[in-house]
């Protein structure tokens, strides 16, 4: 039976007891709340070196350095590094034998009436495991959606305690550190949408596992990261630019997949909103999409992600089930154009009304919040497979209630029909491929870009094995939009 987490005063108490851990405490924003909380239980004075709190602008700068951004993960940095530094400096040579020693640092900004959005900070702690070892870090990016500034420091405190302790006593199981950091709060209260593992405690992280534990673990709604593989925030890559998306399952990418986005991508080109930039070309997976018989395989995850960054394109990893929800995380950092690739499912499952009768406003809510704000949903064909008839926007069969609201959309170019396809494209089907690739089958080499059944067959990835015809790892195929 798992045993129930301490609390934030018993973690606290447990660092206080601990002799060899001793550190500073530097925060900027919210208070000291975290040093609170090593005061508050007693016997402080066996953990605590130093408590500082630059508010003033010139005395920070002063001390870490000049930086144009105050809530920043570079101001954050040059705390951890100044603060660890300063103290292997002065107390390296009469108790670094028998210390580990740490720095903890947030700069955040707390939820104001002129900041109704929310607050958000950067925290992190650099640590020592071992006496005299190099440190580790672990660096996150938090959002508060408390209301009242005081509850906001109440948990910033908490996640604060949560953090160190997770540093010392749970680097050699990150999952469980990340779990952690909700101890004693909650999502609605607090979330991490960004979390950095550094230093020898955490050799062979893999950050995109950790993103997808943010997201799995109820602490944040979405993660990104890059070709590279490197977690990044959304504001980092989306900030005032125009945005394509296509959401799939991508197991694996299809040559119909590819095309869809392409297609889609040199209309939103043409639009006059967007003539003349670079969008930001997105392929987000949902955890419904991820998730199989047993779960969400993690070698399952890695596998599409790695085929996605062969085709160099940025992953999103989402909770976000409606298309309205992914739209609203989007304009959190955008005002510039959306376009959302789509194939005929993707329009059908949007025009069914029963998904929307928690909604007030039924399906007439879903599509304002949904099209609102310069957004185009591009519709790719679909062909009948047992049929062969090929559906379009156009052609599509709809209930007689939503025709009217159909045309509408189409009217004022919420729909739009992608005009060039590859007929060619349009039988292919990702359950197909990927049964064919488990049955040992080549012909699934047909259905799939180059570059990606080049990396399927070098990596072995989803269990592919030449000619076995056992189910590979990872979740069970299942239904989608074209794959």
């Amino acid at each position: 039976m798992t045993e129930p987490p301490l609390s934030t005063e018993q973690k606290a108490l447990r660092l206080n007891l601990d002799a060899a851990k001793y550190g500073t405490v530097a925060e900027i924003g919210a208070g000291q709340e975290v040093a609170r909380w090593f005061f508050r239980v007693g016997r402080a004075a066996g953990t605590i070196a130093k408590t500082i709190s630059a508010y003033d602008m010139a005395i920070s700068d002063a001390i870490y350095g000049r930086s144009d951004r105050y809530v920043s993960r570079m101001r954050l940095e040059a705390m951890l590094k100044y603060e660890f530094d300063l103290l292997l400096q002065r107390l390296g040579p009469s108790r670094g034998g028998g210390c580990t020693f740490f720095a903890f640092a947030a700069t955040v900004a707390t939820r104001t009436p002129r900041h109704e959005d929310g607050g958000h900070g950067w925290m992190g702690v650099r640590f020592q495991t071992q006496p005299g070892g190099e440190p580790s870090q672990v660096m996150i990016h938090v959002t508060t959606q408390d209301r009242e500034r005081v509850h906001q420091q109440e948990a910033l405190g908490i996640m604060g305690v949560n953090l160190i302790y997770g540093g010392f006593f749970l680097h050699q199981d990150p999952a469980a550190l990340i779990r952690s950091l909700l101890d004693e709060l909650s999502a609605e209260r607090i979330g991490v949408d960004l979390i950095k593992f550094l230093g020898p405690a955490f050799v062979g992280v893999d950050h995109r596992l950790m993103s997808l534990q943010l997201v799995e673990q109820g602490l944040s709604h979405s993660a990104m990261f890059t070709v590279e593989g490197e977690v990044v925030q959304a504001s980092e890559v989306l900030y005032k630019k125009p945005v394509l998306v296509e959401r799939g399952r991508f197991r694996p990418i299809t040559k119909l997949t590819l095309d869809m986005l392409e297609s889609s991508q040199e209309q939103f080109l043409a639009e006059p909103e967007v003539a003349g930039q670079q969008p930001v070309v997105l392929l987000e997976m949902t955890l419904s999409t991820l998730a199989g018989e047993h779960g969400i395989s993690h070698e399952d995850f890695l596998a599409r992600v790695d085929t996605l960054r062969v085709l160099g394109k940025t992953v999103v990893i989402s909770n976000y089930g409606r298309y309205f929800r992914l739209v609203e995380y989007l304009r959190r950092y955008t005002d510039n154009a959306i376009g959302i690739v789509g194939g005929i499912p993707s329009l059908r499952q949007i025009s069914d009304a029963k998904f929307y009768d928690d909604l007030e406003g039924g399906i007439l809510e879903s599509a304002g919040r949904l099209f609102k704000r310069n957004v185009r949903l591009y519709v790719y064909p679909y062909k009948d497979p047992s049929s062969g008839e090929v559906v379009t926007m156009e052609t599509l069969e709809l209930p007689p209630n939503l025709r009217h609201l159909h045309a509408y959309l189409v009217e004022n170019r919420c729909l739009v029909p992608i005009r060039r396809y590859d007929p060619a494209a349009l039988g292919i089907d990702a359950d197909v491929a990927f049964e064919k690739m488990r049955a040992g089958d080549p012909t699934w080499e047909a259905m799939v870009p180059a570059a990606v059944v080049e990396l399927i067959r070098r990596e072995r990835l989803f269990g592919w094995r030449p000619g076995e015809t056992s189910s590979p790892v990872g979740a069970k195929s299942g239904t989608g939009d074209h794959g």
